[in-house]
């Protein structure tokens, strides 16, 4: 059995249904005819080195809510783009979700949406949020963020004169340098790497890791990253978190562009709190976030690590089903 073979199957045994855009990407979505204007469609963008099979254990949690998860450009069974700009990453999303949404339903209304990222996703979400601002996206608007255990990009790449920090996030910088990077890992075994990069990231807690692992999961990750189009693609969107996208966030400061609408901010309290130098909530103030906007932020701890939709399915299914409820009410 391929690991696409894997996520498929699970996907179908939840329930969803797998569409591949005209575009390429692979995106496995629910319920989408249940979308209304007081009910969000929820976006889930996965990161890094994964794919939509993160969102395994915390999609059937989300009581029957319109879902759309695809593995994000050049990831998984996705086919890369020559934009990896998160902003055009996004921007591409959304237009595979306006695609689908149009085969599914005759409307014409603008529907709300919810963005909710992990790591690369994260970024991917927050761009396209600050971006659009009170403007619609590819016919949808973006009623609220939630982002999993990130710090926006230039404050990461300003935490860089600690060596601690640098040792521990050495992959921002080394991804960066695509055609070395590209060759080293698979040479090294991109599968290996992957495997050794959520190793390294997840927590200590004994259950969370045996959720992680569960499914086939490290298997399903190892194998996508065997792909050398997937290692490439993936080293792309480190790049353009060392440029494009560090120039478009001092661009949105300079024009006064922030996080406009409800914010959650799940993160594991292990491993996030130690890359800040200050608390979490307030990495995500100014100017990362308008004043008076909602924010809610949700630490996780008991050892749990990095990657909390599959460490931690349950606390953080039903933080965002509370905060869900929050802002609509």
């Amino acid at each position: 059995t391929t690991m696409a073979e894997i996520q498929d199957r699970k996907f179908k045994e939840l329930g969803f249904q797998k569409v591949n855009t005209t575009k390429g990407v692979v995106s496995y979505s629910q319920n989408l005819e249940k979308a209304a204007s007081d009910n969000p469609i929820i976006i889930l963008l996965h990161g890094y080195p994964q794919s939509s099979y993160i969102w395994r254990l915390i999609a059937p949690l989300l009581n029957e809510k319109p879902l759309f998860i695809p593995d994000l450009p050049g990831y998984g069974q996705s086919k890369p783009v020559d934009q990896n700009d998160k902003l055009s990453i996004g921007t591409c999303i959304m237009e595979a979700l306006r695609e689908l949404i149009s085969e599914s339903k005759s409307t014409n209304s603008v529907l709300p949406v919810v963005l909710a990222g992990h790591d690369r996703g994260a970024k991917v979400a927050q761009a396209l949020q600050v971006n659009a601002g009170k403007s619609d996206v590819s016919g949808f608007s973006i009623v609220g963020l939630t982002l999993f255990d990130v710090v926006p990009t230039l404050y990461q790449w300003g935490i860089g004169n600690s060596a601690a920090a640098q040792k521990g996030y050495f992959h921002w910088s080394f991804l960066a340098n695509v055609p070395i990077a590209k060759r080293m890992i698979m040479a090294y075994g991109g599968g290996q790497w992957a495997k050794d990069m959520i190793d390294g990231w997840s927590g200590s807690n004994k259950d969370g890791l045996e959720k992680l692992k569960s499914g086939d999961s490290l298997k399903v990750y190892n194998e996508f990253f065997n792909n050398e189009s997937v290692v490439e693609a993936s080293c792309l969107d480190y790049e353009a978190g060392a440029g494009a996208d560090v120039d478009r966030e001092s661009d949105d400061i300079e024009n006064g562009r922030s996080i406009s609408v409800p914010f959650l901010l799940i993160y594991s309290a292990d491993f996030l709190s130690k890359r800040a130098k200050k608390p979490i909530s307030e990495v995500w103030g100014a100017p990362w976030t308008k004043a008076k906007i909602p924010a809610t932020f949700v630490p996780i701890g008991g050892g749990i690590g990095h990657f909390i939709p599959e460490e931690a399915p349950e606390q953080a299914a039903a933080a965002l089903l509370d905060w869900l409820r929050s802002i609509q009410s």
